[in-house]
């Protein structure tokens, strides 16, 4: 799948982390508190995060001020 990360069905761990502004640190942070998106676990150990899951984590997150 080419294309912007913006475009792509399917991030990558950097790509998220440039996408929302915070480091990989305060990613696997988040995942290890379960607070991170949705991530699947290919079988070489890489995680992607599917784009639908990310819109909807940040619906989740979305502060209704």
């Amino acid at each position: 799948m080419a294309g912007t990360p913006k475009t792509r069905a399917m991030l990558t761990v950097p790509e998220l982390c440039e996408e929302l502004g915070i480091s990989s640190s305060t990613f696997y942070d988040w995942r290890l508190k379960r607070r991170a998106p949705r991530c699947i676990k290919l079988p070489n150990g890489a995680l992607r995060v599917r784009r639908n899951d990310l819109e909807i984590w940040l619906s989740e997150h979305e502060d209704a001020a």
